[in-house]
C-alpha cells in the first residue's frame, strides 16, 4: 500500500516540459527528504554528470506555467508564503533522476530512485497503451464513417427506386370515382 501511495505521489510530480517528462528539483528534494539547496549543491559539484538532456533550468515563463499546474500552491516548495516564486527550479529528465542516485548516497535516495524509475516506466507504458487505444479508436471511426456513408447511399438508392414505383403505378381494375 505504501508503494502505491509513493507511486501516486511521484506521478503527480511528473510534468512535461520541452517535450520531456521531468521532475522538478523542489519536488525531488521533498521526496529525498533533503533541502533543495543540498540537492542542487550535490548536482553542481557533479555538473559533468548532468548534460542538458538530463537536467535544465526552467525559464521564468515555464516556471509560471508550471505553477498553474501545481494544485497545492501553499505547500509547494516553489512558492513563498506570499505565493511568489522564489527561484527558477531545475527540471530533471528520467536520465537525470537516474543520475541523481550516483550523486546522492543515502539509503533513502536509493529507495526513492527505485520508486521514481518504476513510476517513469509505468507512466511510459500508460502513454503507449493510451496511444494504441487512440489509434484503434480513430481507425474504427474511419471504418464506420465509411460504412455510414455507404449505408446512407444504399438507403438513398432504395428511396430512388421506390419513389418512381409509387408515382407511376396505376391501379388496375375498376375504379370508383
Amino acid at each position: 500500500m505504501k508503494e502505491i501511495i509513493m507511486q501516486e505521489a511521484i506521478e503527480n510530480k511528473i510534468f512535461i516540459v520541452r517535450n520531456h517528462k521531468v521532475m522538478l528539483s523542489p519536488h525531488l528534494s521533498e521526496l529525498y527528504n533533503i533541502p533543495a539547496k543540498a540537492l542542487l549543491q550535490a548536482v553542481k559539484r557533479n555538473m559533468s554528470r548532468f548534460p542538458e538532456d538530463f537536467m535544465f533550468k526552467l525559464t521564468w515563463i515555464e516556471t509560471k506555467a508550471l505553477r498553474s499546474q501545481i494544485v497545492t500552491l501553499n505547500k509547494d516548495s516553489l512558492i513563498k508564503r506570499g505565493q511568489h516564486i522564489k527561484y527558477q527550479p531545475y527540471a530533471f529528465t528520467e536520465q537525470g533522476v537516474a543520475m541523481l542516485s550516483s550523486v546522492l548516497n543515502s539509503q533513502r535516495a536509493i529507495q526513492v530512485n527505485i520508486a521514481i524509475m518504476r513510476t517513469f516506466v509505468r507512466v511510459k507504458h500508460f502513454l503507449i497503451v493510451n496511444k494504441e487505444i487512440g489509434n484503434r479508436l480513430a481507425e474504427l471511426e474511419r471504418k464506420y464513417e465509411k460504412h455510414d456513408s455507404e449505408i446512407q447511399s444504399v438507403f438513398e438508392a432504395i428511396r430512388q427506386l421506390i419513389k418512381p414505383l409509387q408515382e407511376k403505378t396505376n391501379k388496375i381494375g375498376f375504379h370508383k370515382e
